[in-house]
């Protein structure tokens, strides 16, 4: 009858200790079922999962191989009801809870801890993204982020995304909740928005502001906001203020666009890890082509502004780039790529952004209002667009260790 033995070792981490301990069990006949190691500020911590078919002293011999190398054994039997326990949880669906904030306060760990198991999910495994926190105290340069892998069985998925999302907020945390897949570590193809994603300016507001009808812009703006006029409405009527805006005043703003927050670190690695990037965006070409100019995007979707000796018209060219269109962009680049939607991620902050977010494989609502953070599967509010990187799984030491390489 085959007994199972839980090994677990513990102790100061130093070379030759995984030998060791495997040598005792090769000659104790052990199979190996299960193995885990972690070493965390130099302390390691082994477990194995054993199967003995015959009796063997294997806990003697774990217990004088531990002594020489500085480790404290333990030998737990698991009973046959607990291993097809285990074994049954193991194909339950996983999820990955990812904690994002310029600093992690403890609290939040209880917090997290509270409400998962309410929600009946196991913690496996907890671990750090982001680099270490600096000596003097200061601000980590790309911020905090905690990984947290859970599994459990009939989760309330929206439920836990909403009690999430309120928790964050209460604690000045991002908490993304995704499902686990072999796609997660797939995407290959990355789209965003252009205003208040990738730039920290609305263009259509900065043009009106330098042909004088600003406020004029505004009150459409608003009466859209008020659902009196659809996106395709309120656009033209936004654009029909700037009839007669001389065509240097474009030049002069496309040069003086501020970046996001993390824009140029995001698609230097982006570009470096082989993802197809493109600017879905409800605004300009002409802003967009300069974007892609300087940061390298592999294609852009926007609108093309009329210019006929030398003003803005006021018209644009059909079609109006708008929520649907920006989702059926996305499924038609994807397509086009040989990709699942599964495979793509899509990032923007407003509500002409929620149909594409939903249609993304990974759909981010970045730096949002409140309305499309609640409706987005995700949403990152306290760091730079690069904590897109994070939400992709990619730790912030394997990314900076590479590129100084390459």
């Amino acid at each position: 009858m085959t007994r199972r033995l839980l090994i677990r070792a513990t102790g100061a981490a130093r070379p030759g200790q995984l030998a060791g301990l495997g040598q005792a069990l090769a000659r104790s006949g052990a199979r190996l079922l299960d193995i885990n190691q972690s070493v965390t500020f130099g302390m390691v911590s082994l477990e194995a999962l054993v199967g003995l078919e015959h009796d063997s002293d294997l806990e003697g011999a774990l217990n004088e191989v531990g002594d020489s190398l500085g480790l404290d054994v333990q030998a737990i039997q698991v009973s046959a009801e607990d291993y097809q326990r285990w074994s049954s949880q193991a194909s339950e669906p996983r999820l990955i809870l990812t904690l994002l904030a310029p600093h992690l306060p403890a609290g939040i760990l209880a917090e997290v801890g509270a409400l998962t198991a309410e929600h009946g999910l196991t913690v496996e495994l907890i671990h750090r993204l982001s680099g270490r926190e600096p000596l003097d105290g200061g601000v980590p340069r790309f911020g905090s982020c905690v990984e947290c892998w859970l599994r459990g069985e009939e989760i309330d998925l929206d439920s836990l995304r909403e009690k999430a999302l309120a928790l964050g907020a209460m604690h000045g945390v991002d908490i993304a909740i995704q499902e686990d897949s072999i796609w997660r570590r797939h995407r290959r193809l990355v789209c965003f928005d252009m205003d208040s994603t990738l730039i920290q300016a609305e263009v259509i507001d900065e043009l009106a502001r330098r042909h004088g009808v600003y406020e004029e812009v505004a009150a459409v703006t608003e009466r859209a906001m008020r659902g009196e006029l659809d996106f395709q409405q309120s656009f033209r009527e936004r654009m029909a203020k700037l009839k007669g805006l001389d065509e240097a005043v474009l030049a002069e703003i496309a040069e003086e666009l501020p970046l996001m927050d993390g824009v140029e670190r995001l698609m230097k690695h982006l570009k470096r890890l082989g993802y197809r990037t493109a600017i879905l965006s409800g605004g300009f070409t002409y802003f967009a082509r300069h974007l892609q100019e300087t940061l390298g995007f592999d294609e852009i979707h926007a609108n093309e502004l009329v210019i006929e000796n030398g003003k803005v018209t006021g018209e644009v060219r059909e079609p109006i780039l708008d929520a649907s269109r920006k989702a059926e962009l996305l499924r038609e680049i994807a397509a086009r790529e040989g990709l699942a939607m599964e495979q793509t991620i899509a990032v923007g902050d407003g509500a002409n952004d929620l149909k594409m977010l939903a249609a993304a494989g990974l759909g981010i609502a970045f730096r949002a209002k409140p309305l499309v953070r609640s409706q987005a599967r995700q949403s990152i509010s306290t760091l730079g667009i690069d904590a897109v990187l994070y939400l992709m799984g990619y730790r912030e030491g394997d990314l900076e260790d590479d590129s100084r390489a390459g």
